[in-house]
């Protein structure tokens, strides 16, 4: 018969092993229980000391996650992930990448788009200022990289108009051009009889797809010259001297002859500004929402459109002001004078900014370039010169013409367009920012009347003409840039994106007081006025607030502070700044030495008694 073992105390029953393999769920709310080395049921807590000792010993310094709340499993510490060789990278069919990793960007094309002048050593400032500037220049040269980058997603690119064989292409005919090219750009070039009304002055608005224009008949119209849409057609009746678009299609100035009136763009008048009368020429600044006009009777008068007050009313002095124009880079604006000079002005100073010789007659035309680097200038005496604004305002170049040039102006790729009489004549440069050749032209156009009026179309390659027998729409290759910016000059935008763009355009103005002759200079630290401002505080104050106070020992205890220690810890200080102050004259003392030596000379010159 068999038997079966009777149940000891240490040998739990079979439905009692059940239940102990059996393990409780844990709620959220319940601690983690305290996994044993030999992974017993839970139970009633037993020795401290023993569960201690069993307790898994975790090395203090180790990179281990922290371990989780709701977890029983014990976390391991994760072995580093080796870091393998990278290889050729493969694609989907197994092939391998010969051209692994980023497309390198040549130097030339990210230094264009650089706007930190890394040549300039950083100023000996504190670490944290220090550190910080070096993180802008880190942030600027990636971002200039991804600029060079995104250069790929442009869709067009410029070009220029070449001769067969070495033809001349000034021998070119519009017509030659017109049947090269294609349908769409065909239709661009157009010309409209208005000989009744003539001669016609025109404007392009800034994102080259509208067009107004005013006769001296007082015929004044705006359309839309790509689709050939007429937006609005008045007869002032009255003289129209010149006519500008504002900060959009929508609104556009028109100077009269004798005051100076503001429509819109279904022709209706909004402004009579009587304050500004007997207008000669007028010019936008579009980033400070500034009108400038040029008067008969010698005023150059700054009109906010923001707002509708007048910021400045300057007397040139000069006589009559027929003759002006914008730098596009500072927003300086500049007057042609009848004693061959131009001066240089800002609605921030009563005196111009600078006054510049350059021809010995009256001045006829003046013309600036998007970069603002030349000023190209015409003159009574035939002569037709270019400019460096960088500084030197001297003269890169000069040509004498047959015929004096009345009008000029520059494209946003810089070639340089004059009118002279019925003929037209354009001359190129090997790209943007560089100099215009004035040796051989680049195209000749002969108009039907006299030359009135230039101006190139932003974004494409045209040059409207404004003449005696009405309006010529020129195609000239390699005029303009390819490609827009779709944030800031949109010529398909919506009126709801043009609503928007004028909001962030009047929050982001620039003020007129800004306005000067080196724009980045505003980002400098005027020296001498801060100078000149502490000199003044302290007279008014009989002390310097600034200066550094005498060093003061602090007390220390238990008996430290005695007389003797203190003042040996101060002759202590005194004697470090004392030595520093001896090193410092040291090191400059070479330096002056070097400034004062004379050039040595074999002879002794009778004009050395004059030197100092």
């Amino acid at each position: 018969m068999e038997t079966f073992p009777k149940p000891s105390r240490d040998v739990p029953p079979k439905k009692n092993r059940l239940q102990a393999k059996k393990k409780k769920p844990r709620r959220y709310w319940e601690e983690e229980t305290t996994l044993t080395a030999a992974g017993a049921s839970p139970g009633p807590p037993g020795n401290k000391k023993r569960n201690r000792e069993l307790r898994h010993q975790r090395p203090k310094n180790t990179n281990n996650p922290k371990k989780s709340r709701f977890s029983r499993k014990p976390q391991l510490p994760k072995k580093p992930r080796e870091r393998r060789n990278p290889g050729p990278q493969r694609s989907l069919s197994g092939a391998q990448d010969p051209f692994p990793g980023p497309a390198p960007v040549p130097v030339e094309v990210a230094q264009k788009f650089c706007r930190i002048d890394k040549s300039k050593k950083l100023p000996h400032s504190k670490s944290k200022t220090r550190t910080r500037l070096e993180v802008a220049e880190a942030e600027e040269q990636e971002i200039s990289i991804k600029a060079a980058r995104s250069e790929l997603l442009l869709a067009e690119e410029p070009g220029f108009l070449e001769g067969e064989d070495g033809e001349d292409t000034a021998k070119i005919r519009q017509v030659d051009i017109v049947e090269a090219v294609d349908i769409a750009s065909a239709a661009k070039h157009f010309d409209l009889n208005l000989r009744q009304f003539g001669p016609y002055r025109l404007n392009y608005s800034r994102t080259g797809r509208h067009l107004a224009f005013g006769g001296r008949r007082g015929h004044v119209a705006t359309l839309d010259w790509v689709t050939k849409r007429l937006m609005c057609e008045i007869n002032v009746m009255e003289a129209v001297r010149d006519i500008r678009f504002l900060h959009s299609e929508a609104l556009f100035a028109v100077a009269q002859n004798r005051w100076l009136h503001i429509y819109d763009n279904q022709g209706i008048e909004l402004h009579c500004i009587r304050r500004c009368d007997r207008v000669m020429r007028l010019e936008f600044l579009p980033f400070h929402f500034l009108l400038a006009t040029a008067s008969e009777t010698g005023f150059l008068t700054y009109l906010d459109v923001s707002v509708g007050k007048i910021v400045a009313a300057l007397n040139a002095r000069a006589g009559r002001l027929d003759v002006m124009t914008k730098n596009p880079y500072n927003a300086v604006i500049h007057l042609g004078h009848s004693n061959g000079t131009v001066s240089l002005w800002s609605p921030a100073m009563k005196e111009p900014l600078a006054k510049i010789l350059c021809h010995r007659g009256g001045v006829r035309a003046v013309a600036v370039d998007s970069t603002g680097t030349y000023m190209a200038t015409s003159g009574l005496d035939h002569q037709l010169k270019i400019f460096d604004l960088r500084g030197t305002f001297q003269p890169l170049s000069a040509r004498t013409l047959p015929q004096g040039a009345g009008h000029l102006v520059f494209s946003q790729r810089g070639l340089l367009a004059a009118g002279m009489g019925d003929v037209v004549n354009i001359w190129a440069g090997q790209g943007k920012a560089s100099l215009p050749s004035l040796e051989q032209p680049y195209l000749t156009h002969r108009l039907s009347g006299h030359v009135h009026g230039l101006h190139f179309c932003p974004f494409e390659d045209v040059l409207g003409v404004g003449h005696t027998g009405g309006i010529t729409s020129m195609l000239v290759p390699g005029a303009a840039e390819p490609n827009f910016d779709g944030l800031e000059s949109n010529p398909y935008r919506s009126q709801k994106q043009r609503q928007e763009w004028e909001v962030k355009a009047l929050l982001e103005k620039v003020p007129a007081e800004l306005i000067c002759l080196d724009p980045r200079a505003l980002a400098e630290v005027d020296v001498i006025s801060l100078e000149q401002e502490k000199k003044e505080r302290i007279e008014r104050l009989g002390y310097d607030p600034e200066a550094k106070a005498p060093f003061q020992p602090k007390p220390k205890q238990k008996g430290r502070s005695s007389t003797a220690s203190l003042v040996k810890r101060k002759r202590k200080v005194m004697d470090e700044e004392h030595r520093d102050k001896v090193r410092q004259s040291l090191e400059q003392q070479p330096q002056k030495q070097e400034k004062k030596a004379k050039p040595t000379r074999a002879r002794p010159s009778a004009l050395d008694r004059f030197l100092r």
